[in-house]
């Protein structure tokens, strides 16, 4: 849905800031340490989620000294949407991903419901070791079990964007990571 410009400025000004861009950088500089020292060996491949991973894999790829390769894959269960409903595969990987070492990135561990999902995908497909990342971590009760493997900042359970998330597809492009005002709902 398009908004129109004075509308998303509104929520902007309006909005939280829970990271600062610095606070964030710094947390990115700490999950990339532990990402080298637990696959610097392997050639992995980085699978980037789609559209919220986008920039989280970008920002990650830079602090990766070591060799790896780049894919992405399209699942969402939101779709433009502030809820999450039944996930919706839109592009799997065009790569084999049996005998690989992966490392899923992801924007955010919201219900884990998404992250869950692609990674049990992936080890159905044989790959030798699955690791994910998430750069935000949502404080809240989960019915999934699953966690990843590396997480970044963590915040209060507010609908956020900045960073790769998004508010009704628009502000992923926001440095720092904010809450939505409850009457932007």
């Amino acid at each position: 849905m398009k908004l129109d410009i004075a509308t998303i400025r509104a929520i902007r000004s309006r909005a939280d800031l829970l990271v600062s861009p610095d606070e964030l950088n710094a947390r990115l500089d700490r999950m990339a340490e532990d990402i080298t020292r637990d696959l610097q060996d392997k050639n992995p491949l980085l699978l980037c989620v789609m559209k919220g991973g986008v920039i989280p894999a970008a920002m990650l790829l830079l602090r990766l000294n070591f060799p790896l390769r780049l894919e992405y894959i399209h699942a969402t269960r939101y779709r433009g949407a502030t809820r999450g409903g039944e996930l919706d595969w839109i592009i799997r990987p065009r790569l084999p991903l049996a005998g690989e070492h992966l490392l899923v990135v992801d924007d955010i561990f919201d219900e884990g419901i998404t992250l869950d999902l692609i990674v049990r995908y992936c080890r159905e497909q044989n790959a030798a070791g699955v690791y994910s990342a998430a750069i935000v971590e949502k404080l809240r009760d989960r019915d999934c079990a699953y966690r990843p493997d590396y997480l970044g900042v963590q915040v209060p359970d507010r609908y956020l964007f900045g960073a790769g998330m998004d508010y009704k597809e628009y502000l992923r492009n926001e440095a720092g990571i904010y809450a939505v005002a409850d009457e932007d709902l």
